[in-house]
């Protein structure tokens, strides 16, 4: 007897700035779809501007999630988000719509692609010990002692990156074992069948310029008056994962008086460059998925 056909999810990859969202919502509208945000700062809830959040007339023509689930003060993983991919879909199905994974987090793509191993939890008592001794001797020189027990996170992970540091030696000190061996994915099966679709690659200086247009808008937008609300209202630090993305980290800096608006500007728009290449990194390393233009006929046949 033939096995049940396992329903169908699709996902739209790309790196920042590539027009996956607008496009997606385009999609979606033709084709009774429900968009699941695959984007690690769109959790979070008043981090609108800088996160290019969907506006809100389009989240009333077509529904959204994993978008304004958490304060800026929580935190979110990949294995999080994995697990609401999994419950989300079925309940999409249910409702005779088509689920449209949408985003640029490649690491939350590989969790649900190819799994990820459990991870433990927090150990805040390893964490304080840890920020001491960065007080005392600078991330770069736990970085190298990361170099020492984990060379391939360490790789990964750049000198100054103190989130990720801390995390991957966090990991080394509970278990004893490498955070990149936990990373090597269980390949659990996925519950349904996900197609994944590319959006097609720009040319660099066509990409750049579209990074720095946008981020421009974002300012005229009122980014930093966003920031400004944001730590009025939340008890917020600039070692929160929220406050470490692209834009709102170095409008941090400019708040506290650290860099000019110029520099402010000019560091958001060149990490934010430095982030699309990291997410084109990813994608090249990813199996060779069908492009963009072939998502709208899979949607209308399904």
């Amino acid at each position: 007897m033939a096995e049940p056909q396992k329903p169908a999810a699709y996902a739209l990859l790309g790196p920042t700035s590539s027009g996956k969202s607008a496009y997606a919502h385009e999609l979606a509208l033709r084709n009774e779809c429900e968009i699941i945000s695959m984007d690690s700062a769109q959790v979070y809830r008043g981090m609108d501007i800088g996160t290019a959040k969907p506006l809100r007339a389009a989240r009333r023509a077509v529904r959204h999630h994993l978008i304004d689930i958490l304060d800026p003060t929580q935190t979110y993983s990949a294995g999080q988000f994995r697990e609401d991919v999994l419950r989300l879909v079925p309940e999409i199905v249910a409702r005779r719509k088509l689920p449209l994974i949408v985003g640029g987090t490649m690491l939350y793509f590989r969790a649900l692609f190819q799994g990820l191993d459990e991870l433990p939890g927090a150990a805040p008592e390893i964490r304080a010990q840890i920020d001491v001794e960065a007080a005392a001797r600078g991330w770069p020189a736990l970085h190298e002692e990361l170099a020492r027990v984990d060379p391939a996170a360490a790789a990964r992970i750049k000198p100054s990156d103190a989130q990720r540091i801390q995390r991957a030696l966090e990991v080394f000190r509970v278990t004893g074992t490498p955070l990149s061996r936990h990373q090597s994915g269980s390949n659990t099966p996925l519950p349904f069948a996900l197609h994944v679709f590319v959006m097609p690659p720009l040319s660099r200086p066509e990409l750049h310029q579209r990074i720095e247009m946008r981020f421009d808008r974002m300012l005229e937008a009122g980014l930093v008056g966003e920031l400004r609300e944001l730590r009025s209202k939340y008890e917020l630090n600039d070692r929160l994962p929220s406050m470490r993305a692209v834009g709102y980290r170095q409008i941090w800096r400019y708040l506290e008086r650290e860099i000019s608006q110029e520099e402010m500007r000019d560091s958001a728009i060149a990490a934010t460059r430095q982030l699309a290449k990291r997410q084109l990194t990813w994608l090249r390393s990813l199996p060779a998925f069908a492009p963009a233009e072939a998502l709208e006929s899979a949607l209308s046949s399904a």
